[in-house]
């Protein structure tokens, strides 16, 4: 078993330049096991014991017993805490005991529902039929697992799909259902876990239509209230198991900073910024010679190199290490250059590392996942799609690459090492980003706080307008439904949609009214997923989704798989395809966008005098309007070259607030400073908004302006990037002391003098972060906090 002391002496060495700013010592943790309930069938008890599983841990025994009973319930206990056995013991019992029971399980990823099949079969209960039921299901098996399997493990996407649409074909499935069980239900958050929340009031609907009254059982990553959290999700009141006995090993997490690099003299060629901002640039520029006169800044080692570098380390030691990357650009990157590392190093070992991420075909997933269960992969770089629950046994170390948005997530990652009761290393690595940078130099908010409160909103009328549409077409809404799907909200829109024409009143109920049945995303990526396409020989690569592809696979873009580059020919949206040609060019690009913001009304406000805080909807216009190219490795801009994309609609919620000039110039700022002030100050309040909300910096976006035109006062905007919200913009606009003090506290700790990436610089800023101007930024802040400080709270909202 390979020690604490021993794994990380892998990566790293102390001493004052040690990259390693903290280090949080998390002690082992005894079990509490406990004696078998009587309920629990001896069949299954054997084939526990079969596997090694002598007894059932103290919280296991309790959600089982409390789902046996009838009682919706929610596991919310750690990572690797055997969530699993907590509803293993009633299902599997009753499909054993009754023959004619069926069940359903329900998770968030594709990967998670094949883990759990292989895990459900593995005890060998041939009654039990186990089989999986997504998109990746051949059709002649369907048909199949519609009459003969007694346990579907599938995922919301599909009973939303596939199954409430056709639930006649679903009768006597639906009439036996005995249990629904929702594993990770944490991860339901926002305009997704909305959707989410009323499919399962679907499902409910559609198993009492033919007698079926099934028990929720569901898992989840320890969270702020999961008894809520998990209430609001399926609309009835739930009890929460959270007292852990399961046993842990010692866990060594460290937090880690990359070094400063010297300046790089090709720096000092790249344009000045001008004084104001420009959306709409351009067009090919020149590169000016060096400029002795520029003073060069300093930057920050790239996290992704600093985590590849470990991850060779790890590979190279024997040590199996899985490393998280936020995005799925960054995952091919890690793995292409631990590789290239390793095959310089031993030949042929770069062939133990491998690439994860969403958009891979089936197969490609699944001999992944074999590999890496197998011990055949020693490394591994995934995005988040392997966060959650897929038991991988055996691993030591999980390197994080990137504070991945929510605590929640952060200790749902780390916990993937360390499964067999060994000691496990986690390694969080800094990116250069304002919240990475405050969170590796303040430990204690990492460390000291409980995890977030999932945020999600079934009464979002742009989630619930639609879902009450799909209600209607699998069958006429009724009295009792309005209540079902939230009430008054629910009858509202209701009315709306009569009035619309999209549903008609009868004496039996409200009937959808088109031949076909509504068209609706639960996970707003805004239809169907890009096809990635290799022209000369017309292999289908993976899928982006559609709201990814404008910045990822327009014309020209550089896309990475598995290693290999290709470049992007042609990016046709009407047919959803495009077409890619391999190359390996010595640049990256980068997409540039341009964004307008108007407000539609205002729900609730403060007024502070020279400053004002509000909470209200917004509508958003975005265009992906250019690219440019970088040079590899020094980052010299080559040029920028247009596109000619569709612009983008999103009416949601923000926050914004509003500072007078005059209250700007009495904290030292002059009129030509203001914009890039409040530029500064919208990416730093962006990048430390998920210290407040389950949220990362991709789920919000944010716009500022010396002098807007519907505030006509100098305001800085952040919205949620969902229609209709998703709950973040509430949840700052009630935090707006704490969250924008944290914001303050990480602009003026930053040792830059004028903006980088790791205070002010955002790496999305669609006007390639100009202007900016950090002593400005601190200025606003300042007075935004002073203002807000002397006025009352926030208020609750007050409506639309």
């Amino acid at each position: 078993m390979t020690s604490s002391a021993s794994l990380s002496q892998l990566f790293w060495t102390r001493g004052d330049d040690s990259p390693v700013t903290h280090v949080e010592r998390i002690p082992p943790r005894s079990g509490v096991p406990v004696a078998w309930p009587p309920w629990v069938s001896p069949m299954f008890v054997e084939a526990c014991r079969d596997q090694r599983i002598i007894s059932p841990w103290s919280h296991q025994a309790t959600a089982g017993t409390l789902a046996h009973e009838g009682t919706d319930v929610v596991l919310a206990t750690g990572t690797a805490s055997g969530k699993s056995l907590g509803y293993q013991m009633p299902v599997l019992t009753r499909l054993v005991t009754d023959p004619r029971a069926t069940a359903l399980y329900l998770a968030p990823t594709k990967a998670l529902a094949a883990d759990q099949l292989r895990a459900v079969v593995g005890f060998g209960l041939p009654e039990v039929r186990a089989a999986t039921y997504d998109g990746d299901t051949a059709r002649e098996e369907r048909e199949w697992i519609r009459h003969h399997s007694r346990f579907v493990l599938t995922n919301p996407d599909m009973v939303h799909h596939g199954i409430l649409p056709g639930h006649e074909r679903w009768a006597v499935f639906l009439r036996r259902l005995a249990y629904v069980v929702i594993d990770e239900c944490h991860a339901y958050r926002g305009v997704f876990g909305s959707h989410v929340s009323h499919v399962l009031r679907r499902l409910r609907r559609s198993a009492a239509r033919y007698g079926g009254k099934p028990t929720f059982v569901l898992a989840s990553a320890t969270s702020g209230d999961p008894a809520d959290a998990a209430s609001r999700l399926i609309g009835r009141p739930v009890t929460a198991v959270t007292e852990d006995g399961s046993p842990r090993g010692g866990v060594t997490f460290a937090l880690w900073e990359p070094p400063l690099l010297p300046a790089d003299p090709g720096l000092a060629a790249v344009p000045a910024p001008r004084a104001a901002p420009s959306s709409t640039d351009s067009g090919t520029p020149s590169v000016p010679a060096l400029d002795p006169e520029v003073e060069l800044p300093q930057v920050r080692r790239s996290a992704l190199r600093e985590t590849a570098d470990l991850l060779t380390n790890a590979v190279v030691a024997g040590t199996r290490t899985l490393a998280f990357v936020r995005s799925r650009r960054g995952a091919e990157v890690v793995a292409a250059v631990t590789r290239r590392q390793l095959d310089e190093a031993v030949p042929g070992l770069g062939d133990r590392v491998a690439a994860y991420r969403a958009g891979y075909l089936k197969e490609d997933r699944r001999a992944i996942e074999r590999a890496l269960l197998s011990g055949e992969l020693l490394g591994l770089a995934s995005t988040n799609a392997l966060e959650l629950g897929v038991d991988l046994v055996g691993l030591d170390a999980v390197l994080i690459c990137g504070y991945p948005g929510t605590r929640a997530s952060l200790w749902q990652q780390a916990g993937r090492a360390g499964r067999a009761g060994g000691e496990a290393l986690a390694v969080l690595i800094a990116r250069d980003d304002p919240l990475d940078t405050y969170l590796v130099h303040h430990p204690s908010a990492l460390f000291g706080h409980p995890v977030e409160v999932t945020v999600l909103d079934p009464a979002n009328p742009y989630v619930l307008g639609p879902q009450l549409c799909c209600a209607a077409s699998e069958g006429p809404l009724t009295e009792a439904d309005i209540e079902l799907f939230g009430g008054e909200p629910a009858r509202a829109a209701v009315h709306g949609l009569t009035a619309s024409g999209a549903l008609r009143r009868r004496p039996s109920g409200w009937y959808w009214t088109h031949a076909g049945r509504p068209d609706v995303d639960l996970r707003g990526t805004g239809g169907a997923p890009v096809a990635v396409v290799e022209e000369s020989t017309g292999r289908l690569l993976g899928t982006i989704d559609p709201e990814s592809s404008h910045a990822m696979l327009h014309t020209g873009a550089v896309y990475l798989h598995q290693g290999v580059t290709y470049v992007v020919d042609d990016l046709d949206l009407a047919d959803a395809v495009a077409l890619v040609h391999q190359e390996e060019p010595d640049w990256s690009t980068h997409a540039r966008d341009v964004t307008d913001l108007s407000v539609v009304n205002v729900r609730s406000s403060v007024d502070a005098g020279p400053v004002g805080l509000f909470l209200g909807e917004v509508d958003v216009t975005n265009q992906v309007v250019s690219y440019q190219r970088r040079r590899l490795g020094s980052g010299e801009i080559i040029d920028t070259r247009p596109l000619d994309l569709p612009v983008r609609e999103l009416r949601t919620v923000a926050v914004w607030f509003t500072v007078s000039p005059n209250a700007l110039a009495t904290a030292g700022l002059e009129p030509a400073d203001f914009p890039g002030a409040l530029h500064a100050a919208e990416h730093a309040a962006i990048g430390l908004l998920p210290l407040m909300a389950t949220c990362d910096r991709w789920d919000i976006g944010g716009l500022s302006t010396a002098n807007h035109d519907d505030t006509e006062a100098p305001t800085v905007f952040v919205y949620d990037g969902h229609p209709g919200g998703a709950g973040f913009a509430e949840r700052a606009y009630a935090t707006a002391a704490e969250w924008l003090s944290a914001t303050r506290a990480a602009i003026a700790a930053c040792a830059c003098d004028s903006g980088c990436p790791s205070c002010v610089q955002s790496p999305k800023c669609g006007n390639g972060n100009n202007p900016l101007h950090k002593p400005g930024a601190i200025a606003v802040l300042d007075a935004v906090r002073a203002a807000l400080a002397a006025a009352r709270p926030p208020a609750h909202s007050i409506g639309m």
